[in-house]
């Protein structure tokens, strides 16, 4: 036997034993806890035995996902607003289905399914966005926007919100606004600057030095709680940017695709960014995809030649499967009125919440726009002066444990819980989660009556 064939049988015998697709399918939650536990994050697994989260989830559909025991499941957290149209949505899958023998990747090749859906794109921006780029994910969406704002103005300052979330990697994570996620990873990108987030004078103040290349802000700030700013804020960045010849990014990775009651929340506030970021629900949940649209002469400064056309590129970005995924999810959210639903369903959530503020003590603010909401709950006294996100998060176990309910907090806001359900969701999947909820903080209220304390979060 050669060498060769020697390794390849090694090969073999270290994988014997070990279990195929067909076999993964019939997995127990202890055995899917075993294996990550062992081999990615037994963290996580702590973290979803302690909710409750010790199920075997096989099917998904719209709005609900039901267990190895036939039990339904109501997701109001929808892959923290990745499924816009909820759960295995058909038409999508279809257009999976349609191309599955279509070259997926195929290097040096113009693919029609990317040219179709960045057409889609800049025309649903009435054509102020000209170009895009497709890339996996929204913070790789981010690090496109900081490549091309420093590659077409030569300037390097990076102005940034406090609470900001625009992802993990090390670009994006240095102009995000929490330093728990920064300080083991410093140092980051250096001629990054900070402001307050809603402060249109404090922005002013900083683009005025005049060393800035860009500004870049959520529309809504969502892992810091679900942060509407006051009317005019937007409006009021606009035109500071311009003032200042300052670029401005609009992270819509978690407003964007019909989650505010608009395709882009921007389109609130009738402004146009220099620079838009897209991803989530653009692949509706089902194939990963990010964008980045700019416009013409942005691009053209920075990559409009031969030369510097490959500057910055993606080996997966804009592939068949996730672009024909993303036409099917554009389509499917406007012919249908996903996103007309978005907003009204939205308006009557949030009114019933507003009420429901009033009879509970630990609800402490209810804030958002369309289906991006979020509730602010006491804080308790423990051992810690100040327990952040315990209520929340016994709130999020005790929904899903006596309702079975899916939820979570915000990332930067522990004490934020998000409602985020798809944006199919219909008034029944609405009134459930209501007495649902109210049912919980009417033991919230007893949990937490001598242990709140005076200062409670910001709200």
């Amino acid at each position: 036997m050669s060498k060769e064939n020697g390794r390849i049988g090694s090969y073999r015998e270290r994988i014997q034993g070990l279990g195929s697709v067909e076999d993964v399918l019939s997995f127990r939650f202890s055995d899917a806890a075993k294996l990550y536990s062992a081999y990615l994050n037994p963290y996580l697994v702590w973290i979803s035995r302690f909710i409750g989260f010790n199920k075997s989830f096989r099917h998904a559909s719209g709005c609900y996902l039901e267990d190895s025991k036939g039990s339904r499941y109501l997701d109001f957290l929808s892959g923290f607003g990745s499924l816009n149209l909820g759960h295995e949505p058909p038409k999508v899958l279809e257009a999976l289905r349609q191309v599955e023998h279509y070259p997926n990747i195929l290097q040096s090749y113009p693919n029609p399914f990317a040219g179709a859906l960045a057409q889609y794109l800049v025309r649903l921006t009435s054509e102020k966005l000209g170009k895009v780029f497709f890339c996996n994910s929204g913070t790789e969406a981010c690090e496109a926007a900081i490549k091309l704002t420093r590659a077409a103005t030569g300037k390097k300052v990076l102005v940034y919100a406090e609470g900001a979330f625009h992802g993990k990697s090390m670009g994006s994570l240095s102009i995000s606004g929490r330093e728990r996620y920064k300080k083991p990873f410093a140092p980051l990108l250096a001629d990054t600057k900070c402001v307050p987030y809603g402060d249109a004078d404090a922005l002013d103040k900083v683009l005025r030095q005049g060393d800035a290349v860009a500004f870049i802000v959520e529309p809504i700030q969502g892992e810091a709680g679900v942060i509407v700013p006051k009317n005019g804020y937007l409006k009021s960045v606009r035109k500071i940017c311009d003032q200042h010849k300052v670029l401005l990014i609009l992270d819509e990775v978690q407003t964007g695709m019909g989650r505010t009651g608009r395709l882009f929340c921007y389109e609130h506030d009738a402004i146009e960014p220099d620079v838009l970021l897209l991803s989530k629900s653009l692949g509706a949940g089902v194939m990963p995809i990010g964008a980045m649209l700019t416009k013409n002469e942005i691009w053209s400064r920075a990559y409009g030649s031969i030369e510097k056309c490959l500057l910055h590129t993606s080996t997966f970005g804009g592939n068949t499967k996730a672009c024909a995924a993303g036409i099917a999810a554009i389509r499917t959210l406007i012919s249908e009125n996903v996103i007309e639903n978005a907003a009204q369903t939205g308006e009557l959530l949030i009114s019933k919440l507003v009420v429901m503020q009033k009879r509970f003590t630990v609800l402490k603010a209810v804030r958002g726009r369309g289906l991006m909401i979020g509730m602010t709950l006491a804080r308790l006294k423990g051992n810690k002066p100040i327990m952040e996100g315990a209520l929340a998060l016994w709130v999020v176990r005790q929904l899903f444990k006596r309702h079975k309910i899916i939820s979570a907090f915000t990332l930067n806001n522990y004490d934020v819980l998000r409602i985020a359900p798809p944006l199919i969701v219909g008034k029944t999947e609405v009134n459930f989660y209501l007495n649902a909820l109210e049912d919980v903080l009417k033991s919230a209220e007893k949990f937490a009556r001598l242990r709140l304390v005076k200062e409670t979060a910001k709200v």
